[in-house]
C-alpha cells in the first residue's frame, strides 16, 4: 500500500475520535540544534524553589512512597534543562524500560508503516492461529490500542505467581514468548474493552518481525537482522545508541518490556513524538501516528490509554485506574513502566519529564510518583514562555 494511502488512513483514525481535544505538537525551536549527537544545555525558565523542593523530597526520600528516585532528565524547549542522578548512577547508566517499551514497539510499527512494511488497519495475523481463528482477524490497530479482547491479567494480579507477566517472562512462556501469549483466548469483542495486555504487544512485535524479517535461518540470526533494521531505522536515526533491546529464545524482541537506555536517551525517544514523529527534517513515524498514539482507544471501559501511551483523561482521575499527572493542563501522555519508570512528554509546556527508579508496585505509590511528577510539571511555565530561542 503507497505510504501516503496508509498516512492518510491513519489520519482518518484521529480525525474520528477526540482529536479536536489534542494540543498542538510544538515544532523545533529556530537555533536548537537536535540532540542526535547530545543535548543542546539552557537555563530553565521555572518557578526554581518548586523544582528544587520537587527534587530534594525524591532524591533525599522524604517522601518513603517515591522509593529511589536514580534518574531524572527534563527538556525545555528541546533543550536539556535539568539532570540530576542519585549516588552510584551518572548520565552514562543504563537502566531498564519496564513496559516503556510498548510504547517503543508503538513507534517501531510507526517507522514500518513509513517504510510501507504494515498497514495497521489490516489483520495481524500469527503463524500459531488458523485463518478462521478470531483472534487472526483483529487488526494492529487494536492490538496496539488493547482493546483486543484477549483474556490476560497483569495489572490487579492479586500475586506474583497469579500474574501473566510473570509466566510470560519467567514461567512457562520463557523459551517461546509469543508462542505462550498465542494461546490466550478471546473473552471480549475486539475493540469494545480496553485490558492492560503485554502479550498483545509480544504478539505485535512477532508480528513486526515477520515483515522486516520475513525468513531467517536461525533464532541468532532472526535478533541480529531484527535489531541491525531497530538500529538503522529507528535507534541512530535519533541518538539512542547505546540502547538496547532484549530478545527471547526464539530471536523475539520481548516489545512490552526490557529496553536499556540512559534517561538522556530516553528523553530523546519523548522529543521525537513532541516533535510529531520528525527528526532533524526526517519524517521517521507517518503524519498522524503521534496522534494516534496519544487519542483515547475505543474501549468504553477506560480514559486512559491511546495506542502505546498513557493519556492523562480530560475528566477526572482516570479508569479503571488512576493515571493523571496534573501539570496544570490535560494534554500530557506518557510512556510508563513498572516500578516507577515515566518519560511524560506535555504539549503545551514543550516539557519532557523523564524520571527512573524503583517504587513498590502498589496503587499509594504509584499516586505519589503521579502526584510528584505532576509537581515537576506545574513548576514549568506554558510553551510560549518556554520556547523562544
Amino acid at each position: 500500500m503507497p505510504r501516503i494511502l496508509i498516512a492518510a488512513l491513519v489520519l482518518l483514525c484521529c480525525a474520528t475520535t477526540a482529536e479536536a481535544k489534542l494540543v498542538p505538537l510544538p515544532p523545533q525551536p529556530a537555533g536548537v540544534a537536535w540532540p542526535t549527537q547530545d543535548w543542546t544545555v539552557g537555563e530553565p525558565r521555572v518557578d526554581m524553589a518548586a523544582l528544587n523542593a520537587a527534587m530534594d523530597d525524591a532524591f533525599g526520600r522524604k517522601i518513603p512512597q517515591l522509593g529511589e528516585t536514580r534518574e531524572v532528565v527534563i527538556i525545555q524547549g528541546g533543550r536539556l534543562v535539568h539532570e540530576q542522578y542519585a549516588p552510584g548512577y551518572t548520565k552514562d547508566t543504563r537502566l531498564v524500560s519496564w513496559s516503556m517499551a510498548k510504547s517503543v514497539t508503538q513507534a517501531l510499527v510507526g517507522v514500518a508503516v513509513q517504510q510501507g512494511l504494515v498497514n495497521i488497519d489490516a489483520p495481524m495475523g500469527s503463524p500459531h492461529w488458523r485463518a478462521n481463528d478470531r483472534r487472526a482477524q483483529i487488526p494492529w490497530r487494536t492490538w496496539l490500542q488493547m482493546t483486543d479482547g484477549q483474556r490476560y491479567l497483569e495489572i490487579g494480579a492479586p500475586s506474583v505467581t497469579a500474574s501473566d507477566a510473570a509466566r510470560k517472562l519467567f514461567g512457562p512462556g520463557r523459551f517461546d514468548v509469543a508462542r505462550w501469549c498465542s494461546g490466550l483466548p478471546i473473552i471480549h469483542d475486539p475493540g469494545t474493552h480496553w485490558n492492560y495486555n503485554s502479550c498483545g504487544i509480544v504478539l505485535t512485535t512477532d508480528a513486526l518481525t515477520r515483515k522486516v524479517v520475513p525468513a531467517a535461518p536461525s533464532a541468532s540470526s532472526r535478533r541480529e537482522q531484527m535489531l541491525a533494521w531497530m538500529r538503522t531505522s529507528f535507534f541512530d536515526v535519533i541518538g539512542m545508541r547505546t540502547a538496547q533491546p532484549e530478545f527471547d529464545s526464539q530471536g523475539l524482541f520481548y516489545g512490552s518490556a526490557l529496553v536499556y537506555a540512559n534517561a538522556r536517551e530516553f528523553a530523546k525517544f519523548g522529543l521525537l513524538y513532541m516533535r510529531d514523529g520528525v527528526w532533524d527534517g526526517r519524517r521517521v513515524l507517518p503524519e498522524g501516528w503521534v496522534d494516534y498514539a496519544r487519542t483515547q482507544g475505543a474501549g468504553t471501559n477506560s480514559d486512559g490509554y491511546g495506542a502505546g501511551w498513557w493519556l492523562n483523561p480530560q475528566d477526572g482521575p482516570g479508569r479503571p485506574r488512576r493515571v493523571l499527572m496534573d501539570t496544570g493542563g490535560r494534554d500530557g501522555f506518557s510512556a510508563q513502566g513498572h516500578e516507577g519508570q515515566i518519560t511524560l512528554v506535555v504539549p503545551s509546556k514543550d516539557l519532557i519529564i523523564v524520571r527512573l527508579g524503583l517504587i513498590a508496585e502498589t496503587p499509594d505509590a504509584w499516586d505519589k510518583l503521579y502526584d510528584w511528577m505532576g509537581r515537576v510539571g506545574s513548576a514549568f511555565p506554558a510553551a510560549q514562555q518556554s520556547t523562544t530561542p
